[in-house]
């Protein structure tokens, strides 16, 4: 599945939002809820969820899947990455990307969990990817794209924080 096969569905469906977007609310969300469904997931897409053609449905299905396996405490290799278009993309394209990836994603944290009163290293994770929506996509030369890749690797460790704390959260306390 490539990130422009997904992105031209939402095109299509003329949805307000792209494949980033849309993975950002799927990982905020199954690292908040690691059991949410992926019916929850096409709600918050999509108010009333248009008549999606059956191969569409199932490539936004399986793109949901593969993230919770991904994001999974049984993955040890730690193979998640965020959904964003290729490197040989336009850097203002990846950027934009990003930034709406990182939006998407508190919008799915907060789709699941009202509290915004987060703890610790959460806190300042959090706060990073809030300040990272802010980014600024004018960018072209060989730093900006260093910088940018910098970004990403941040952002997919910074996941694996925000889902453990999720995790150790939903454990019941021993006495």
């Amino acid at each position: 599945m490539t990130y422009q096969a997904v992105n031209e569905i939402f095109e299509t469906l003329d949805a307000d939002f792209g494949a980033a977007e849309a993975h950002g609310i799927a990982v905020g969300m199954l690292c908040v809820e690691p059991r949410a469904d992926v019916d929850n997931w096409l709600q918050a897409l999509f108010s009333d969820v248009p008549s999606i053609e059956e191969e569409d449905l199932s490539l936004l299905n399986s793109l949901f899947e593969q993230t919770r396996l991904l994001l999974g405490e049984d993955n040890e290799d730690y193979e998640f990455d965020l959904f964003l278009p290729d490197i040989e993309e336009p850097l203002f394209e990846q950027i934009e990307a990003l930034r709406v990836w990182c939006q998407g994603f508190l919008y799915g944290v907060g789709f699941s969990q009202s509290n915004s009163d987060w703890p610790g290293e959460m806190g300042e994770v959090m706060r990073d990817i809030i300040e990272l929506t802010k980014i600024d996509s004018d960018a072209d030369d060989e730093e900006d794209a260093s910088a940018l890749m910098e970004v990403h690797e941040y952002l997919r460790v910074a996941i694996l924080t925000v889902r453990d704390y999720f995790l150790e959260a939903s454990q019941p306390q021993s006495h």
